[in-house]
């Protein structure tokens, strides 16, 4: 486990998006609690004879006992959500708050069926067996109910024990009243107060015990860390998670490049592409998991112009850990953009290097090289800053002032084997950046540009589309037409992005490549394995090809002369969560089950004291 690769423990982390499920709607869960309700009372009327019953037919004693059982739980639910907990983000929820109920009452079906089963029905008897039961569901209550409320203690203590407290009274007020049995407040109330008193110090100590390894890993009390994410998970409110992850973070600087393309005869900017060595994570909205599409919609308001955002060369570790710092990245940006001047009409054709499965595109402007890098069909996944590092010392060393790297990020198929692709990768980056600089001699003078988009109003987050949509920027030189495609979504089911290739070539464009942005606003969205879709894997690929050739239909239609300029932009003081706190985050995620797993022991043991104690009274 410590030896473990920060990606290898962010895995470990996204397979617990698996374990995501849905409420059912609350007419489904009254009906539910309806049924439940009914079989308490049942089971409560089976405990006095129809000889003893007030009721001497005990299918109309199961009827009443279990409306006034349900009648009860609706009634505490809906006063614990309008008073202590209206202001909840996640429990002020009503259907949580039913479904909550369902699942603890269940424990008092338990102890109410054991006690049937050893025959007795004497009223202390039965009075110490749902009295297990209390403690049972009131410690479940407490425990979900301190994960997820932001309420004050006493809140939370209170709105956890009412419904279970008032159904264990109700329910022993009834079978004394139906099988006439006296029932001593002393023997009502100490084995209830006894189980409340067990059920608080359970849950204390067990979140004790999750709170330990939450701070001896990143100095925060594990369920705080919970709340927040599950607040995240269920309500969509970042704050609290953010807070987090902002106190976790270290400053550094953070690098953005830009390739603006601007109309020759009016000098009115036409496309701009901007890769971020940013990651765009961790997941949903929270930190820079949004970052491309926010990028492409402040630059398309501030410049008047399609936007495009490619994956650069980044991990998890670059993740930003707010939208505070998002905002600030985007500031960044658009200033240094206002300031570029370096138009060029001069470039070189595209061209395609492949060496040991590694295919790596590259186009000259002036001297800034533009490349791409994929091995698809092949699985990848977040490419290393060494080889980001690499190829721009050597891209130097050819004489290109200036390297865009995009990461293509368009293929998935299982395994990722990062040792194999990256020396493929450099292979063949290093022989396209020879044959580049050759070309440099003979760049041409008549670039076109043409840029247009494609935003499928049916496709969102759970088809794994993110809010950019499909970009296309088509650029011919010399006749050749090129087009960088850019989809907005976390990477691409495998054979994809050749079937979208070949498509291309059919309308006259000879080369190009298919980027996603990794946007991670489409993760933990869904309850499949990965916790999002590839793009490809739910949407048909007809519909994804035709949506692509749409942008790029109106790329060819909007082309005309055109120059271009490249923009290197550093932003200082940027917080990023880094490698080592997303490890330790990561890791987190999965030693808090084991060591909740452990800690179960503690419901176990003080239930059996309590068991204990219960029988000497």
């Amino acid at each position: 486990m410590k030896g473990m690769s920060h990606r290898e423990a962010i895995n470990l982390a996204v397979k617990h998006y698996s374990s995501l499920f849905n409420l059912p709607s609350l007419k489904t869960l009254l009906i539910m609690l309806c049924l439940e309700s009914l079989l308490l009372g049942a089971l409560i009327s089976l405990l006095c004879s129809p000889s003893t019953s007030f009721f001497k037919n005990i299918f109309l004693e199961s009827i009443f006992f279990g409306s006034t059982l349900f009648i009860l739980t609706i009634s505490c639910d809906y006063l614990v959500n309008k008073t202590l907990l209206r202001q909840d983000i996640v429990l002020g929820n009503f259907r949580r708050m039913i479904f909550l109920s369902f699942l603890s009452n269940i424990f008092f079906i338990i102890s109410i069926t054991v006690n049937l089963m050893f025959k007795n029905w004497h009223i202390n008897a039965y009075v110490k067996a749902l009295s297990l039961g209390l403690f049972a569901a009131s410690a479940l209550r407490l425990l979900v109910i301190d994960a997820t409320s932001f309420s004050s203690r006493y809140s939370r203590i209170f709105s956890s024990m009412l419904q279970p407290a008032l159904l264990l009274l109700l329910s022993k007020i009834l079978v004394a009243f139906s099988s006439r049995e006296d029932l001593h407040l002393s023997s009502l109330l100490i084995p209830l107060l006894l189980a409340l008193a067990f059920s608080i110090l359970s849950v204390w100590l067990f979140s004790k015990s999750l709170d330990r390894e939450g701070r001896k890993v990143l100095g925060i009390p594990s369920i705080e860390i919970a709340k927040a994410f599950i607040t995240n998970w269920t309500e969509g409110v970042k704050e609290p998670f953010e807070r987090i992850l902002s106190q976790l973070s270290e400053e550094r600087d953070v690098f953005i490049s830009a390739l603006i393309f601007r109309a020759k005869s009016t000098g009115k900017l036409k496309a701009i592409i901007v890769v971020p060595n940013i990651h765009p994570g961790p997941f949903k909205n929270v930190g820079s998991s949004l970052l491309p599409s926010m990028i492409k919609e402040h630059l398309k308001k501030e410049f008047q112009c399609i936007v495009s955002v490619p994956h650069g060369i980044s991990g998890h570790e670059l993740d930003l850990p707010s939208h505070i710092e998002n905002e600030k990245v985007i500031r960044g940006i658009v200033e240094s953009l206002k300031k570029c001047c370096n138009f060029s009409d001069r470039a070189t054709n595209f061209l395609m290097i492949e060496r040991g499965g590694a295919k790596v595109g590259c186009q000259v402007f002036n001297d800034c090289i533009f490349m791409t890098l994929t091995i698809s069909p092949e699985s990848m996944e977040d490419l290393p800053l060494e080889i980001n590092d690499a190829i721009t010392k050597k891209a130097i060393d050819h004489g290109f002032s200036c390297s865009i790297i995009v990461d293509a990020h368009n293929s998935t198929n299982g395994p990722f084997n990062m040792e194999k692709s990256m020396k493929a990768l450099e292979e063949a980056a290093y022989l396209a950046l020879e044959k580049a600089s050759l070309l440099r001699h003979g760049m041409f003078s008549d670039i076109k540009v043409g840029a247009g988009e494609a935003i499928p109003k049916d496709l969102g987050l759970k088809e794994g589309m993110g809010p950019g949509g499909i970009t296309a920027v088509v650029v011919e030189v010399n006749g050749q037409k090129t087009a960088y495609v850019t989809i907005d979504g976390n990477n691409m089911v495998s054979g994809l992005r050749e079937k979208i290739l070949s498509s291309l070539r059919e309308i006259g464009i000879e080369g190009g490549e298919v980027f996603t942005t990794d946007t991670h606003a489409v993760s933990a969205i869904v309850s499949n394995k990965r916790g999002y879709y590839p793009i490809g894997e739910a949407i048909d690929h007809e519909r994804i090809i035709n949506e692509v050739k749409k942008a790029a239909q109106e790329a060819l239609k909007d082309k005309e002369p055109s120059e271009a300029a490249w923009c290197k932009i550093n932003i200082r003081g940027v917080k990023v969560i880094g490698e080592k706190r997303i490890s330790e985050l990561s890791l987190l995620t999965d030693s808090i089950l084991r060591k909740a797993k452990k800690s179960s022991t503690i419901f176990v043991a003080l239930g059996a004291l309590l068991i204990m104690i219960l029988m000497r009274i």
